[in-house]
């Protein structure tokens, strides 16, 4: 009730307010738009190349065989 009365004393302008309105703020935005950037995606982003050989696993074929037997030997034989 006071707002209208001040408007109706006033010549017919609203008074301005401290803060701005949803359409003062919406003209005032026209800068770049922010986007969403996940933690992982950057992390990964920065690190620096990979230059390590792949693994090998050919030392473990020593482990396959068991000692005293050949290739070819069938299992109960």
């Amino acid at each position: 009730m006071l707002e209208v009365r001040k408007l109706a004393e006033s010549d017919g302008e609203p008074a301005p307010t401290g803060r701005p309105g949803p359409e003062s703020v919406a003209m005032e935005d026209k800068g770049p738009t922010a986007s969403v950037t996940f933690l992982a995606d950057w992390r990964l982003s920065h690190l620096p190349p990979d230059n390590r050989p792949l693994p090998s696993v050919a030392h473990y074929d020593q482990l396959l065989q068991r000692p005293g037997r050949t290739a070819g030997e069938k299992e109960g034989s």
